[in-house]
């Protein structure tokens, strides 16, 4: 879970904007971020780009920044990348309280075997929880081991954390274990030529028996 123990983070605050200014930051190894939310002014700052690029590959990821010498509890709201070559080039982060209930889109992760000849489909790769600012899970495993074909999987079945809600409608479907199309489709061809062969074996037999 995410706390705020191994997420200390410095942060300075930057007077200065644009694109120019921020291309001079990152190549310095830093990350142009924002914080923002209840009730405050916007402060911009930047990261430290190493440590915080290792932080985040956690999702929603909690920060417990020092700006100015003050402590910020922030989440991760947004990451922007280059679409090219994936660097971070702005991050938003959210002003959280140690103790407040958030709402954060939470991984679904897909964990064992279904029963042979099945698969599990992943409908919903995460799902809309409530939980604390400091306590978010990184993901909610879906054990399909053994399940078979026709099983459904709802967010009301999910295993969650203590202290932890459902927001996302409890009907919405999560997991699937069905047989794959491809395999339905090779069945149907064995069908349809096994019947073709059993039609041509008959209608040889009725020559024969005319004979």
């Amino acid at each position: 879970m995410s706390t705020e123990t191994d997420t200390k983070v410095v942060a300075e605050v930057r007077e200065n904007f644009g694109k120019g200014y921020a291309r001079r930051l990152r190549a310095a190894g830093q990350i142009p971020a924002v914080i923002y939310g209840h009730g405050t002014d916007p402060v911009h700052v930047s990261l430290p780009g190493h440590q915080v690029s290792l932080l985040i590959r956690r999702a929603n990821a909690v920060l417990d920044l020092e700006v100015g010498g003050k402590q910020q509890l922030t989440l991760v709201k947004d990451v922007q990348k280059d679409p090219v070559h994936q660097i971070i080039e702005h991050i938003d982060l959210l002003v959280v309280k140690k103790g407040e209930k958030i709402q954060v889109d939470v991984p679904v992760v897909v964990v064992g075997e279904p029963f042979s000849g099945t698969i599990a489909n992943l409908d919903a790769a995460t799902v809309l929880l409530e939980v604390e600012a400091t306590h978010i899970p990184q993901n909610i495993e879906v054990d399909v081991e053994g399940l078979e074909d026709g099983t459904h999987i709802t967010a009301a079945d999910l295993t969650l954390p203590k202290g932890a809600a459902l927001v996302v409608d409890p009907e919405t479907l999560v997991v699937a274990i069905a047989v794959p199309a491809a395999t339905i489709a090779e069945a149907d061809e064995i069908e349809a030529a096994d019947e073709a062969v059993a039609e041509e074996q008959s209608d040889e037999a009725a020559e024969e028996a005319a004979e």
